[in-house]
């Protein structure tokens, strides 16, 4: 197991880095049903394009918290860096994939990827770039970080309670569009 610590800055925002560190070391999933973790990974990950991947392919997980999506992703490539803003955090994913020999851990911020550009087969980030200041600048970061076409896995939580239809629709389409233009 491979890792490299690197100082936090930028596109984040202290306290929710400092909450989810947190969080994750007194809530580590070690003590979560493994049928259950399996099954919410798979809803997640359902869309994602296995197949297509190259036989050792290189990706990340940005936001990794406790490692609990990374124990699914690992053991299906050939290497997975795995990247927080905190590093109780990072170390609690580091102690939960100590069995994983294909993890690398990085203590970085989305606008401090430590990977070269154009360089990665995949990436994901579930549930986390809704919480940088600048999500859309996130986002951007990620996909540079991605060979040409491809995959990346993001789940953004954004709370549409009390919005006109028109206005979720609008939204969406925006926000699709400018991934879509920028990663093509």
């Amino acid at each position: 197991m491979k890792e490299v610590m690197k100082i936090v800055s930028k596109n984040a925002d202290e306290a929710t880095v400092k909450g989810f560190g947190e969080e994750w070391e007194r809530f580590d999933q070690t003590k979560v049903d493994e049928a259950e973790l399996r099954k919410i990974f798979e809803s997640y990950f359902r869309v994602f394009p296995w197949e297509r991947l190259p036989k050792d392919a290189v990706g990340f997980d940005l936001g990794c918290g406790s490692g609990r999506w990374a124990k699914f992703v690992a053991p299906r490539v050939g290497k997975l860096i795995c990247i927080d803003a905190s590093k109780k955090a990072l170390e609690t994913a580091k102690r939960n994939l100590t069995n994983l020999r294909n993890c690398e851990f990085y203590l970085a911020s989305v606008e401090e990827l430590p990977m070269e550009d154009s360089s990665m087969d995949f990436g994901y980030a579930i549930g986390v770039l809704h919480h940088v200041p600048r999500t859309l600048e996130g986002v951007e970061a990620c996909v540079r970080k991605l060979k040409p076409g491809a995959p990346l896995l993001i789940y953004l939580y954004y709370a549409f309670d009390n919005r006109p239809l028109w206005f979720r629709a609008v939204w969406r389409i925006g926000f699709c569009q400018k991934i879509y233009l920028k990663n093509a």
